[in-house]
This record gives structure tokens, C-alpha cells and sequence, in this order.
């Protein structure tokens, strides 16, 4: 079988960060790496939760609502997806990053979407990790520009 495109990065080189992981037709995926992959512990699944929970939330109310298409956890646990149609511009989905995790990592009250009604595993949530792992990464991305959504070679 053909190797799919994300088992062709380097993980033994992969820093934190957020990269154009591919373009299919109309949709850009964006690789947002919270952890150097085999490196250091992996995010828990609370806090990946809430998380998820947080910036799809933010996302598909802003104001490049009609643009998201999805946001969710790497199943190694190492960062998460985030797809959007090519309408937004490079520039623009690190600013919606951006601001989805500076959402999270200021985030009171009650996480959205979190009941037994609303969520498949409502019971496993953890607002105080996932404010730690938001707050993480938007020191990682503070001065991120387009020109860095490369993956590295090197």
C-alpha cells in the first residue's frame, strides 16, 4: 500500500509548532504539534478533550465559521488536526490558532458540549490541563508567520 503523507515527516526531528500537513482539492490540513513526538509524554486525554471541545467551539463561531471543516486529536497524542477550506489564508488559520488557544488557555465556567446528552465520554474533561497545554502553545506560536508552516527537513 501507498505510505500515507504524514507517515513521511520526520518525527524524530518534528518541534512544536503548527504546519501545512497537506491541500486536498479545497482543504488545508494543519498539523498543530503540542509535544516533540516520541521525545517527551504525551498530552493527557482530558485535557486533548477539552480542548477539542474549546477550540471547535471558538473556531465554528468565528468568523471563518463557514470555513472550518474540522478540529480534533492526533491519535498519538502529539498535537491535533485542524482543517479548513483554502479560503483561509495562511495567515489568517495562525491567527485563528492563535486565538482558539489563547480561548482555551483563558477559559472559565462551564466547557461546552460537556453532558452525557452532548459527548460520547463527557466524564473525561480536564479544563485545568487543557488551560496548561493552550497556554504552552501559544507561547510556541507568538511570532509564527506563514514562511514557518513548512515541516523541517533537518
Amino acid at each position: 500500500m501507498k505510505k500515507i503523507a504524514s507517515f513521511t515527516i520526520d518525527h524524530t526531528i518534528l518541534p512544536k509548532g503548527l504546519y501545512t500537513s497537506r491541500v486536498d482539492g479545497d482543504c488545508v490540513t494543519y498539523d498543530i504539534r503540542t509535544r516533540l513526538p516520541n521525545r517527551e509524554p504525551v498530552m493527557e486525554t482530558g485535557a486533548i478533550h477539552t480542548i477539542e471541545h474549546l477550540f471547535a467551539t471558538f473556531a465554528r463561531n468565528s468568523a471563518f465559521s463557514d470555513s472550518v471543516v474540522y478540529f480534533g486529536p492526533m491519535g498519538c497524542r502529539t498535537g491535533f488536526y485542524f482543517i479548513v477550506r483554502d479560503a483561509v489564508t495562511p495567515q489568517q488559520a495562525i491567527d485563528l490558532v492563535r486565538d482558539a488557544l489563547a480561548f482555551c488557555a483563558a477559559f472559565e465556567g462551564d466547557v461546552p458540549g460537556v453532558s452525557a446528552r452532548e459527548c460520547g465520554n463527557w466524564r473525561d474533561h480536564d479544563l485545568a490541563g487543557a488551560k496548561k497545554e493552550a497556554a504552552a502553545m501559544c507561547a510556541v506560536l507568538k511570532d509564527w508567520t506563514p514562511a514557518d508552516l513548512a515541516y523541517p527537513t533537518k
